[in-house]
């Protein structure tokens, strides 16, 4: 029994559906991928990192945003929709249309077990051809953790890490987020991923 080739779908094809679809996907090499709901700790995070970020990136003329924002990687072909997006200075916008960015400075993503092998390997291949972005921040979900890694002026890319609720990272120019406020609120002991909770954020 033969199958039917999959049809390739052109990048215009995919943004014209995509601007019309109850539902965010992701295209990359003339597929359109559908994306998972995300679960509460994950929004908890994404709302935590926000909040705590926005004060200090206003200073420096930058904002955050969550979510819904599409991110073209113009040099591979990738439309993605990061968790966090943080722009400084002007944004730039494939269209008129204004809802898909090509110059992040920040982009941070909230792990999981279906997704942390493609955060941490693949796609961040194809963020670090972004000329604009300066850092990519990995948030683990089942323990207080997280990862930066920051471009350096060679091109090179410096991890940095924290743990446990004392632990502190620092961002872009300057600005610092405290991992307890990162997990303020997420109970760690929730989620049920298959990972075993290291604590820490529980106890808040």
């Amino acid at each position: 029994m033969s199958t039917a080739p999959k049809s390739y779908i052109t990048p215009e094809e995919y943004l014209e559906a995509e601007r019309r679809a109850p539902f965010r996907s992701e295209y990359f090499a003339g597929e359109v991928f559908a994306m998972a709901g995300a679960s509460y700790v994950h929004a908890l995070l994404v709302r935590n990192l926000i909040l705590s970020l926005q004060p200090q990136l206003g200073l420096r003329g930058c904002n955050a945003v969550a979510n819904d924002i599409r991110v073209q990687v113009a040099g591979t072909g990738l439309y993605t929709y990061p968790d966090i997006v943080v722009i400084c200075g002007k944004p730039q916008f494939v269209d008129h249309v204004h809802d898909m960015l090509t110059n992040p400075s920040l982009i941070a993503e909230v792990l999981s077990p279906s997704t942390e092998a493609y955060d941490r390997g693949r796609k961040f291949d194809h963020y670090q051809t972004i000329s604009s972005l300066r850092q990519y921040v990995l948030v683990a979900s089942d323990r207080v953790h997280i990862d930066v890694y920051t471009r350096q002026p060679n091109g090179d890319w410096l991890l940095s890490n924290a743990t446990g609720p004392e632990g502190v990272v620092t961002l872009l120019d300057g600005c610092e987020l405290r991992l307890a406020d990162a997990y303020a609120d997420v109970d760690l002991s929730s989620v049920e991923t298959g990972w075993k909770p290291l604590g820490g954020a529980s106890d808040r």
